[in-house]
């Protein structure tokens, strides 16, 4: 395909975008035009194609496909409202890999929505990378509020080290501290959390803000063992709620350590800026 048509394609296949509330979307019988369709109840054929794989894929269709109804033009120049439907970029990849490959229009939409859907991908990733940093820096605070309080309780960081590893065996179902970095391969000298996912993350961080907050409300565990007893129901209950969302904590695989997720965002943002900059000089 010459550089020139696939220029062409390119920009016909932007005009047709549209966007609301951050949300890109084309419709479906614009992109029949665009993929070469003469026929609406043929390219629906492909439509179904695609939504099959949707679903095989675990990806629930009504987020990416949805039916509409507006105006379309008529070959006599009048108008008549019509079906229609709202196709997501998603979606529109897998009309384009359900559709006729040997036609021109379609082995570009391939590879032009594959791309975008690419892009898509890599930024959930990355928001998904900046959660996971942002809560465990939540739970660094937490824990530091937390130890901070029980120290005024004279318990000690022997002590807070005994709470924090209960707390983990109440939500871990009998592994401690140690067994969980036994269990996922975890150095020694590394905190725990640093190597767990985000939702469990966010559970730690639970238990610890509701041991706080019952510290801060009546003080009435004003021992090492009352501290104790209290953070392990906390986090007790917490995993009971995991429980019945079907989620077991400790089975949960460790994802990469958060130092070099840090570092790696670090360098990613040195090289945006970098580009951001070539890119000024250059108009």
């Amino acid at each position: 395909m010459k550089s020139e048509v696939i220029n062409n394609y390119f920009n016909d296949f932007n005009k047709f975008v549209y966007e609301v509330d951050g949300l890109e979307f084309w419709f479906a019988r614009d992109l029949q035009n665009l993929l070469g369709y003469s026929k609406w109840e043929n390219f629906l054929n492909i439509i179904e194609k695609a939504k099959i794989a949707c679903a095989n894929s675990n990806i629930k269709v009504d987020d990416h496909f949805a039916y509409t109804v507006r105006a379309v033009d008529m070959p006599n120049g009048g108008v008549k409202e019509a079906e229609d439907m709202f196709l997501t970029r998603y979606a529109c990849y897998l009309v384009a890999q359900n559709g006729d490959s040997s036609k021109e229009q379609v082995a570009f939409a391939m590879s032009y929505f594959a791309i975008q859907t690419r892009k898509q991908e890599l930024l959930e990733k990355r928001i998904g990378e900046l959660e996971r940093l942002q809560i465990r820096e939540k739970l660094s605070y937490s824990e530091k509020i937390l130890s901070g309080m029980i120290y005024e309780k004279g318990i000690d960081s022997q002590g807070f080290a005994i709470i924090k590893s209960k707390g983990d065996q109440a939500l871990f179902g009998g592994y401690n501290t140690s067994d969980m970095k036994k269990r996922l391969g975890i150095p020694n000298p590394r905190p725990l959390a640093d190597f767990l996912p985000t939702i469990t993350i966010k559970a730690k961080d639970f238990a610890d803000e509701i041991t706080i907050f019952n510290l801060k409300k009546d003080g009435t565990a004003k021992s090492m063992t009352g501290v104790s007893l209290d953070h392990e129901q906390n986090n007790r209950d917490v995993r009971k709620l995991l429980l019945q969302k079907g989620i077991i904590p400790e089975n949960l695989p460790a994802e990469e350590d958060v130092k070099k997720l840090q570092r790696k965002l670090k360098s990613d943002d040195k090289l945006i800026i970098k580009t951001a900059k070539k890119l000024k000089s250059k108009k």
